[in-house]
């Protein structure tokens, strides 16, 4: 996850925190500065909705082997005692679960903090107010356009409506609350419609994700946007942002899933101003680049370990037979031995990169799925061979 705001402007929220310190990228024993990952938690794979691009395929079928709550419950504990900093609570659709706000209000009751993943179309003010009431730290809910174009990519008609009625129920009594917004063909246009969205409604913060090509979303490897047109949205982010902040506007701006973001921030400012620039690079190489199987993991709804949310092919263990913290850091399985020190591994455009350390070896699963091999150079890395040379 990279901070646009940050990186750009200084502004400072409050994921910036875990994002970039001296240590921020170091593991250590399986855990990074003293804690362990944020774990994202799948809770479930049903959904009122059936989005195209859809990394955990959900719909509305409620699978049998989902933990229960009282497993759920032993989950967390784990997690407590791994002092994981922040879980994750996504789907499927997890407000779906009728026990969401227990085991959302017992893992904050054990000190850790909650965030909601959401389509946003089952909020009404009652559910906003709840999730205000039991100290959700934040909720993103998802919008892949505007209007009936968010609606055929999401699969039912009048979901963008519901979800901005859920955003303003949030807005009306001060939840945070932001944006999710997947970047692909069909609403790549759209992007500046979703800037002028986040300021008519007063959206505080959004996150522009790159597609992965992971779950429904593996088949969309050609529906995602060119390299050229990729630079374009990101030349489009960099100038909002800068706009939001000179106008006073307090938005935070991330971009998610492709780690090329950050070096091209940097490039572009070191022809601007340099002196910011050689911040942004100290920044960068705190972070680290791509922390998947370091300082983020994902459990699924029956328990299975993944190095992260759009890795399910690849399953380290489950919590049903061994706590979080002994799977993390449990060095035998070759995909996540690998991870925690993955430079070796990288072959192509990756292994010769320059800008490896701030980078990572950016998203193995896109990777994976274009070439059949997890150590291949991710196919959405935007940056020009001179750039990288």
């Amino acid at each position: 996850m990279i901070s646009v705001s940050r990186l750009l402007c200084g502004a400072k929220f409050y994921g910036d925190s875990l994002r970039y310190k001296a240590d921020s990228g170091v593991q250590r024993h399986g855990t990074t500065a003293g804690h362990g990952p944020v774990v994202v938690w799948n809770m479930t794979r049903t959904c009122n909705l059936r989005c195209l691009h859809c990394y955990a395929g959900s719909d509305e079928r409620v699978d049998p082997g989902q933990l229960t709550t009282k497993e759920a419950k032993h989950f967390i504990d784990g997690l407590v005692d791994f002092n994981v900093p922040v879980l994750l609570f996504s789907g499927g659709e997890p407000l779906i679960r009728e026990d969401f706000f227990n085991l959302a209000g017992y893992a904050r009751g054990k000190g850790i903090r909650a965030t909601l993943s959401t389509n946003g179309t089952l909020i009404t003010r009652d559910v906003a107010r709840d999730i205000k009431c039991l100290g959700i730290g934040y909720v993103g809910v998802s919008l892949d356009g505007i209007g009936s174009e968010n609606d055929r990519f999401r699969g039912r008609q009048g979901a963008f409506d519901a979800a901005l009625e859920g955003i303003r129920a949030c807005r009306a009594i001060d939840q945070r609350v932001g944006l999710r917004f997947t970047i692909n063909r069909h609403n790549y246009d759209q992007l500046p419609d979703i800037f002028k969205l986040i300021e008519e409604e007063d959206i505080p913060r959004i996150c522009f994700y790159h597609l992965v090509y992971s779950g429904r979303g593996s088949k969309m490897r050609d529906e995602d946007i060119s390299h050229e047109e990729t630079r374009a949205a990101m030349n489009l982010i960099i100038e909002k942002t800068r706009d939001f902040y000179l106008r006073g506007l307090n938005k935070e701006i991330l971009t998610v899933d492709n780690h090329a973001d950050g070096v091209y921030i940097y490039l572009s400012l070191l022809r601007s101003d340099p002196e910011r620039a050689e911040r942004v690079r100290e920044l960068l190489l705190m972070n680290g680049g791509n922390r998947s199987g370091v300082a983020i993991g994902a459990v699924d709804w029956a328990g299975n370990v993944h190095p992260d949310q759009f890795t399910r092919n690849h399953v380290l263990g489950s919590v049903r037979e061994r706590p979080f913290a002994e799977i993390w850091q449990d060095t035998g399985h070759p995909v996540l031995r690998g991870l925690k020190n993955r430079k070796p591994l990288l072959t192509g455009r990756c292994a010769a990169c320059r800008w490896l350390a701030v980078c990572n070896g950016n998203f193995r699963a896109r990777a994976e799925a274009v070439y059949g091999d997890f150590w291949a150079s991710d196919p959405a890395c935007y940056l020009t061979g001179e750039e990288i040379k």
